[in-house]
This record gives structure tokens, sequence and C-alpha cells, in this order.
């Protein structure tokens, strides 16, 4: 019964760990052996282990060295048996770690960390949010989760890739969803836009179902979608193509502002910040309250008020309570 279990649980232990007490043993039992047979020349079990390891690893320092007939014999075993023994451990050691970067590079290996951004979908957008991301905050976790690509490099872009599909429970599990911070879904450029929209839906749906409370950031191309996306659970809904004709319509008719890249450049150094309206600026105008928030880097922008936007409202517009101000701050603000 007792090797049954040993067997059941040595079996089960990763190789690099049954390896390493399997030459641990060998060196125990050679040691023990060498010291009842020369009692004198190794007069404890841990000198005949010391030199156990030294001429299992081929090193021979010299300290320890048998001189009967029969001390010699079980060196000529050792060298024959554990030095083969210790020479396979480090070459499967090495072997294991170059197939672990094989498998980290090809999306097989599930995420252990915690705190985390979890990307989904791989395009232009999500490297250059990859490289923005992490140019701002280089400690920053991230976990881009893709069924399209094949492999990526970690070394040009120090991210945990899992290769799959987003809808199936058991990748979302794989990229530890549990205890991400966030999940950012990008539309499939692979697809038209309804099927787009409609995976990443379903996506949504996968999402929610493993983590109730989790932040959920969608892109969405068509707006008949939009409720669609908040019923599954998005948190935030991203409309790319509302974006850019609002940008080509001003490209278009105000062609000597540059809209477009005014608002790149904007974007590079500033944030979208909402504040809620403190008690001491209620019935204070709009100028008043804007000069009090600039000395603290706060540009007001505009008003959100009963899920109405007045952007640029009049100067003399009086703030009220439950108003929340639109502001850019700086990044490190």
């Amino acid at each position: 019964m007792n090797i049954e279990l040993f067997k059941h649980v040595y079996f089960r232990l990763p190789i690099l760990v049954r390896l390493l007490v399997t030459v641990l043993l060998v060196m125990i039992l050679f040691g023990a052996i060498i010291h009842f047979i020369e009692p004198n020349q190794f007069p404890t079990i841990f000198d005949g282990i010391w030199w156990a390891v030294v001429t299992g690893a081929t090193v021979g320092y010299g300290d320890y060295v048998p001189l009967s007939t029969a001390g010699r014999i079980v060196g000529i075993i050792l060298i024959l048996t554990g030095g083969g023994l210790i020479t396979f451990y480090i070459t499967q050691f090495a072997a294991t770690t170059v197939q672990h970067e094989n498998d980290l590079s090809h999306g097989k290996v599930a995420y252990k960390g915690t705190k985390h951004f979890i990307l989904i979908g791989w395009n232009e957008k999500t490297r250059i949010l990859i490289q923005r991301a992490l140019k701002l905050d280089p400690k920053l976790e991230i976990v881009l989760i893709d069924q399209t690509l094949t492999s990526i490099s970690y070394q040009h872009f120090p991210i945990h890739f899992i290769h799959g599909d987003p809808t199936d429970d058991y990748i979302l599990q794989k990229a530890n969803i549990r205890d991400a911070i966030r999940v950012i879904i990008t539309a499939d450029n692979h697809r038209n836009e309804k099927q787009a929209d409609n995976y990443s839906i379903l996506t949504t749906v996968a999402v929610r179902g493993n983590h109730p409370d989790i932040p959920i950031l969608v892109e969405i191309l068509s707006s008949n979608q939009i409720d669609n996306a908040i019923r599954a659970g998005a948190s935030t809904i991203l409309r790319p193509n509302d974006f850019m004709s609002t940008l080509l319509f001003h490209e278009i008719f105000h062609n000597k502002s540059n809209p477009f890249e005014s608002i790149i450049q904007l974007l590079k150094t500033q944030k979208f910040k909402q504040i809620h309206v403190l008690e001491e600026y209620y019935h204070k105008s709009f100028l008043e309250v804007s000069t009090a928030l600039h000395v603290k880097q706060y540009l007001v922008l505009g008003i959100l008020r009963d899920n109405e936007w007045h952007m640029n409202p009049p100067p003399s517009t009086p703030l009220q309570e439950g108003d929340i101000l639109i502001t850019l701050v700086p990044w490190r603000h």
C-alpha cells in the first residue's frame, strides 16, 4: 500500500521535480554506502554525500577519495549511474526551460498573476495601446487573448499571450479572469461589422459570467448593437465609427483646424476626468469654477447634467448640485 501511494504521488510530480528527487536519493544512497565501507576516509554520512555529489557531477575536488577496492567499485558505479543521472537532469532542465519559453510565446501557458488588464483581440489598435500603456507604466501587467495570432515574441511585446477563443470559459480562466481589474474587447477585423459586434457581445457575456463585477470596455461598430452590448454586461461602449465620422466631418468642413491631429496630440499628454461638483461650487458660475480648478491643472471643458452634455457652456452658467464637470488633466496628475 505504501509503495502504491509513493508511486501515485511520485509520478504525479513534474518531471524536473521527479528528477531532482531521484538525484538526491541516489546521492544519499551512495553517500551512506561509502561511509559504511570506508568510515575512516568518510567520517560522516554527509561527507559521503558530498563525495557522491562531487563525483557524480564529474567535478572531482579530491578532498575525499575511496582507498579500498570496494570503495573504488562504488565510485565506478556512481560515475556510471549518478553522473549520467545528473547530466540528464541538467539537460532536461535546459530543455524544459526552452519548451516553457516556446509555450509562452505560443500562448499555451496560463497566467498566474493578479491585478492585470485583459485585452481581447490582436490588431493595430491593440498593438498601439500596448505600446503606449507600457510606456506610461512599464510595470503594467497585460494579458492578451487572441485566436488568430499564432505566437508573439515577449522581447518585442512584454505581455502574457494566451491563444484561444475568448468566449470559452477555459480560456478566460487561463487568463485568470477572476483576479483581473479590467477587460478591453476590440472588434474583430477579420469579420464584417455585424459578425464582429455579435462576437464582441458574446465575449462580453462570457466575461461577465466569469467575473460579475469587472469593468468591461467593448468596441461596437454598429449603433443598433449598443443596447445589446449593455444588456450583455458592458460597462463602457466605444463607438469608433461615430468617432471617425465626426472627425471626418470636421476635417471636411473645418479643414484649417486639423481636428484629427489636434486630438491625437492632446490625448498623448492629457486624459479626460469627470469630477462631481463640490458643495462649495454650488450656484457659482462656470467661469469661476473653471478658473479655480485651472490652478490645480484641471481644464474644464463642460458639464454633464441629467445625462445631457453641455460642452463649452456660457461662462455665466451656474453650477448645480449633481453636476459633473468634464475636465482634462495631465496623465501623471
